[in-house]
């Protein structure tokens, strides 16, 4: 029921919208950038609706529901880092003229091996960013509709792979600002609703919070991944086998178990995660792996969150598709605003999910937290609706993030690593369709926005200080940028797999290793900058960054005399790079 009212017609939608680009595809241009001729009001809309992915939709009210109000700086460092990349990114890279961010670099710095770094990047960007969009559909349509937990993650994985096959840039420009409309729409509605049939004791409850001890009503638990928790007292409970008590001390429950905790039975602890709604659930900072030094961990998020949004490969390809650095301008500028309406909302889900449905933290299913509280407030035809509705919204995120992610990975795949046709990037939009899906039916276990962070923080390591400095510092070496880019991948990747597979840790250390943004950034803009005072930079750098910073009709007009210089440097320099070959036609 839940899939034909929701999940399909989004689903028939974005294919729909994915043929109107099949006529205007010809091109590789056409298949990553649409031709360059997005206008800024369209554009916002489309990085909006790219952006605002399984993370912001339901990620961020599930994290407020583990781990309090402090999880809100989640949004505060999604919108913010908007503001860093308008004012140092979004106009120079435009005019730079490259199809994608290794483009860029190899354009830069004439480094054929810069670039294959620098897509290496990107896939594991894409990676860390796209299993969680899978993950989470999956998950969330098991939930509301009871199908198994693969159907979700293929489903969205097909229809992503369709509709870039069909349509390119352009068929995912539509479906994106189309589907953040949507986005807005199902969200505002259901919160409104929620906030005006829940009761003024909910409400109460909402703003007043205490810790989630007792179960107020009979309350089914699902366990889809194993987990070790606490009984501190005897606690009669029904499972698949009958009526059981647990006795006071550990309690291994394993993955597919489904328990029913009776009205005013003791809540459990998860082992390593606090009871929702204590002392700390309410402090207004987060406290990443419960170390103990909430400052630090929010300050961690928040470089991450913020300077990893000016190097997500998938935004950053929007920006190629305006006219010009000055309509790139306009579009940064109008998403900061579509997205701060947004992210008003996440909060009030949050915390209303903690009275709601705080049962959620025991099974780890916190994610669904949103489409979850309609049928706890309304069990009847009102419920399903708003239910529906919201599955409607949450996998129209997972759609429009997919596709610009898909779409960014497969480029670094068919055109700058084994560079190909319009046939080559249609088969690397299946591959890595297809490999994340893998992926996705793996990793249940693991947070939407945990792992959504970890991406941030590889692009904050990496293509950040490549970029602030390729675009502003005119010193910059090829052996310092390789070193840098690879001195901040290893650092966060490696920060990452210790995180995953490494002993657990305790106290500052802990959050440094689970969010290692505030000493792998700084690494690789040392490293970066460094390397390259000992060494030269090539004689047309100065040169190559004047086109990133003067207007298009100055630098169409001819522009200052040092844009001429690079007459020679364009003739004898292998120009495999787009924006090496806009230099020659330049200067020409």
């Amino acid at each position: 029921m839940i899939f034909a009212f929701a999940v399909a017609p989004v689903v028939l939608v974005t294919l729909l919208i994915g043929l109107r680009g099949v006529a205007a595809m010809r091109t590789t241009s056409d298949f990553l950038v649409a031709s360059r001729r997005v206008s800024p009001l369209l554009n916002s809309a489309a990085v909006s609706g790219e952006y605002l992915s399984a993370a912001s939709f339901l990620g961020v009210a599930g994290l407020v529901v583990k781990d309090g109000v402090g999880a809100l700086w989640y949004p505060v460092g999604f919108t913010a880092g908007y503001i860093a990349m308008l004012v140092l990114v979004a106009a120079p890279m435009r005019r730079s003229g490259a199809l994608t961010v290794p483009d860029f670099a190899e354009a830069r710095l004439a480094s054929p091996a810069l670039r294959r770094v620098a897509a290496v990047v990107i896939l594991v960007i894409g990676g860390l960013y796209l299993v969680p969009q899978f993950r989470t559909s999956g998950l969330v349509l098991s939930v509301v509709s009871g199908t198994p937990y693969w159907v979700g993650v293929v489903i969205a994985g097909a229809g992503v792979a369709i509709t870039l096959a069909l349509g390119g840039m352009r068929a995912a420009t539509y479906v994106q600002a189309f589907q953040f409309v949507l986005k807005l729409v199902l969200f505002i509605v259901p919160a409104v609703w929620l906030l005006v049939a829940v009761g003024p004791a909910v409400r109460s409850d909402a703003v007043h919070p205490v810790e989630f001890t007792r179960f107020e009503r009979d309350t089914p638990v699902t366990f889809r991944v194993g987990v070790t928790m606490d009984v501190s007292e005897p606690t009669s409970v029904r499972t698949d086998g009958g009526p059981a008590v647990l006795a006071p001390g550990p309690w291994q429950v394993a993955a597919g178990t489904r328990v029913i905790f009776p009205a005013g039975a003791s809540v459990p602890e998860v082992r390593g995660e606090p009871l929702p709604g204590g002392s700390g659930w309410q402090r207004p900072l987060l406290d990443l792996q419960n170390a103990g030094y909430p400052l630090l961990g929010t300050w961690a998020l928040l470089v991450s969150l913020m300077l990893g949004t000016m190097g997500l490969p998938h935004v950053l390809m929007r920006f190629h598709t305006s006219p010009d650095g000055r309509s790139a301008r306009r579009t940064a500028a109008l998403t900061v605003g579509l997205l701060s309406m947004f992210y008003l909302f996440p909060g009030i889900y949050g915390v209303l999910a903690r009275v709601l449905v705080p049962h959620l933290y025991l099974s780890g299913a916190t994610d669904t937290a949103v489409v979850a509280m309609p049928a706890q407030v309304d069990a009847g035809v009102a419920g399903t609706a708003f239910t529906g509705l919201l599955t409607a919204g949450a996998f129209a995120a997972f759609l429009a993030t997919s596709l610009g992610l898909v779409l960014v990975v497969s480029g670094a795949i068919a055109y700058d690593l084994l560079p190909g046709g319009l046939g080559a990037l249609r088969i690397a939009v299946f591959g890595a369709s297809t490999v994340v899906v893998l992926l996705a039916l793996v990793a249940i276990r693991l947070d939407a926005g945990v792992l959504v962070t970890w991406g941030f923080t590889v692009a904050a390591s990496t293509f950040c200080p490549l970029l602030v400095l390729g675009i502003w510092w005119s010193r910059l070496t090829v052996a310092g940028a390789m070193c840098g880019v690879l001195a901040g991948l290893l650092g966060s990747a490696g920060a990452i797999a210790a995180t995953l597979f490494g002993p657990p840790l305790s106290g500052w250390p802990a959050i440094l290793v689970a969010q290692p943004a505030p000493w792998t950034v700084p690494l690789a803009f040392g490293t970066m900058i460094i390397v390259s005072l000992r060494g030269r930079p090539p004689a047309w750098a100065a040169a190559a960054m004047l086109r990133l910073h003067l207007n298009e009709d100055r630098a169409a007009s001819g522009g200052p005399a040092a844009l001429r210089d690079l007459r020679h440097s364009t003739r004898s320099t292998r120009r495999s790079s787009t924006v090496r070959r806009s230099l020659g036609r330049l200067v020409r």
